[in-house]
């Protein structure tokens, strides 16, 4: 099954990253998990709440609004970190494969990172992904929804030397990233089912998106 593909990969991501780096990365990114997890604007949204509204562009330049969508029908809102995040690409990845099972039950998916266009492009066409793939600049929808942070300057170098450069990708110089997160949320604009981890190695699973979307 997809889902239980999903959870394996993430898991062969994590132990070929725990192979290729020194411990002393290993043990800054461990240190940046820690010390997100413990801030209070990174734990997300409960559910029950109103979904926050935003409208966002993809990388067409064509704007997506929440509410517009949810007026259809339910919607799994996904943020990610961005293309350079192989656990992002594995997560969006898992998700397109249940993608008739998410618009059988009237739902759709949107996937929301701080990337420019140009990469929110990249992640979209690399991945042959068919749901909306969003740029949100400045995180500015991520701090509505509790899970916008500052990666520590401690990190900057390690991101660096891995060709991770956020001003580049991001388009500023905040170097600011999503908590990880999904919400699923019902066409009342309510959210249903909620998963957000500071921990970047752990997702939702499909299969239980999928169980809140047929409990709508």
């Amino acid at each position: 099954m997809a889902n239980q593909n999903l959870q394996r990969e993430l898991n062969a991501a994590k132990a070929d990253m725990e192979k290729m780096l020194p411990s002393e990365v290993l043990d800054i990114f461990d240190k940046t998990i820690q010390d997100i997890g413990k801030l209070n604007t990174t734990q997300g949204l409960g559910i029950g709440t109103r979904a926050p509204d935003f409208s966002l562009p993809d990388y067409t330049g064509r704007t997506i609004t929440l509410s517009e969508e949810t007026a259809k029908g339910p919607v799994v809102l996904i943020f990610y970190r961005g293309h350079w995040c192989p656990f992002c690409n594995l997560e969006l990845q898992a998700y397109q494969r249940y993608m008739n099972d998410i618009t059988s039950l009237h739902a759709q998916l949107i996937a929301v990172s701080p990337q420019t266009p140009e990469h929110s492009m990249s992640m979209q066409q690399k991945n042959e992904l068919s749901f909306h793939v969003l740029s949100d600049l400045h995180n500015q929808t991520a701090e509505k929804y509790n899970l916008k942070f500052k990666l520590p300057e401690f990190a900057h170098e390690i991101y660096r030397s891995l060709d991770i450069s956020l001003d580049t990708f991001n388009g500023d110089s905040a170097w600011e990233l999503p908590v990880p997160a999904t919400y699923v949320i019902d066409s009342e604009g309510i959210i249903r089912a909620e998963f957000a981890d500071a921990d970047y190695k752990k997702r939702m699973q499909p299969a239980d998106v999928l169980q809140v979307l047929r409990s709508l």
